[in-house]
């Protein structure tokens, strides 16, 4: 540990730089979610469908998981969203309005056994999607 006049000095910027090796702090300071992340830092963001697909589970699962092409309004960026629950897929047909929001893996990644989604369909032109699929709420037409 340092010591004498200019000590303080020496201590504080060692701080800093062990302060800036955390993850979180990092992506704060340099405002790094703002800049990479497709949807900015809002937590559910609306777009057009483009295409549906299917992709494969991966190990040790096996199966199809349907999956939409999502083009943000905010910024034109694409992305893959996953489409969650039973049949839900045949309620949303190409240039739907979808409301998006995050997965829930770790560190703004995928979770499970879904390859390369981050994103989870939640709203279709604007009704729940789960709502729609129990056929308590119908689908509005755009």
């Amino acid at each position: 540990m340092p010591n004498g006049e200019f000590a303080a000095r020496k201590l504080i910027r060692a701080r800093k730089h062990q302060r800036m090796l955390k993850k979180w702090l990092k992506r704060r300071k340099l405002k790094l979610k703002q800049k990479y992340d497709p949807m900015g830092t809002v937590p559910r963001a609306r777009g057009l469908v483009l295409q549906k697909f299917a992709v494969e589970q991966k190990q040790p699962h096996s199966g199809q998981i349907k999956c939409v092409r999502v083009q943000l309004i905010k910024n034109g960026k694409v992305v893959g969203a996953f489409v969650p629950g039973d049949g839900t897929i045949n309620y949303i047909d190409e240039h739907d309005e979808v409301t998006i929001e995050g997965l829930g893996g770790s560190q703004r990644g995928q979770m499970g056994c879904i390859p390369g989604m981050k994103y989870k369909v939640v709203e279709i032109n604007g009704a729940n999607a789960v709502q729609i699929v129990k056929g308590k709420q119908e689908k509005p037409k755009r």
